[in-house]
């Protein structure tokens, strides 16, 4: 797996490569380039973005108190969640991609990244990387990208520098005071708080609560339809899978 992102103390990019030789061994990662300051920085966000932070023992043991789970994690060679780079650049994607197809905004961010931010070179293959909070801020027009929009960004950026994105502030903090942070940023509503809170910060043990699709796999997943519409059925039925409520909710919907 080739990865290319801007480091979150915003002092560089970096490419990265992961390779597993085999089946359940060992994961490694070379740093292929670096501008940042710190290389285990890099090293860590690394691992965040593909959860390998985190010691999944208990995530094997669920998987064996719970059929459903552990089906789902054999067959999906047990898929972790894979994260945004940083809660920065998802709150960035939450806001390019409102109301417009995903590969609009697509292209929108990477002549962003090709124009304002750099180009990272990783095992032969070229990989845009996000402007940092600062060039982010300096940008004045953008093709496809509206003027509420651009104002918007400069939001995120600006409160990026304040360090109200800094992902270990927002996992330290309590959940609820964690989504009121992230829905203070101008155009992040109830639905993408959740979706940085739980798929750029990087929890384990919470559930996004506006994410029906997830409700949906759940219900066909344990033949319960009744959780669908039901906000306490679908609270009981996700409290087999503490501490791991995160991750079996991405596994439901991946592999649905």
């Amino acid at each position: 797996m080739r990865l290319g992102f801007l480091v979150d103390d915003w002092s560089g990019h970096a490419g990265v490569i992961l390779r597993q030789s085999q089946v359940d061994g060992p994961v490694r990662g070379e740093i292929c380039s670096s501008s940042a300051a710190d290389p285990g920085r890099v090293r860590d966000q690394a691992a965040r973005i593909v959860s390998l932070d985190r010691d999944a023992r208990g995530y094997a043991e669920l998987g064996e108190r719970d059929e459903v789970v552990g089906t789902r994690q054999r067959e999906s060679g047990w898929l972790r969640p894979v994260l945004f780079h940083s809660p920065y650049e998802a709150a960035c994607w939450a806001i390019l991609s409102a109301r417009i197809r995903q590969s609009q905004a697509a292209r929108i961010r990477d002549e962003l990244s090709v124009a304002h931010g750099t180009e990272i070179a990783v095992d032969g293959e070229v990989l845009p990387g996000f402007p940092d909070p600062e060039r982010l801020l300096a940008v004045e027009e953008a093709r496809g990208l509206s003027e509420e929009k651009l104002r918007r960004l400069h939001g995120v950026a600006e409160v990026a520098l304040a360090g109200d994105l800094d992902r270990d502030r927002l996992l330290a903090a309590p959940h609820d005071e964690a989504l009121a942070t992230l829905r203070a940023i101008r155009g992040i509503g109830p639905f993408w708080a959740e979706g940085i809170l739980l798929r750029a910060v990087g929890t384990t043990d919470a559930l996004a609560l506006g994410e029906k699709r997830g409700w949906v796999a759940a219900a066909e997943a344990y033949g319960a339809p009744e959780v669908v519409e039901d906000d306490a059925a679908f609270l009981g039925l996700a409290e087999r899978w503490r501490p791991f409520r995160t991750w079996v909710a991405v596994l439901l919907r991946a592999t649905a």
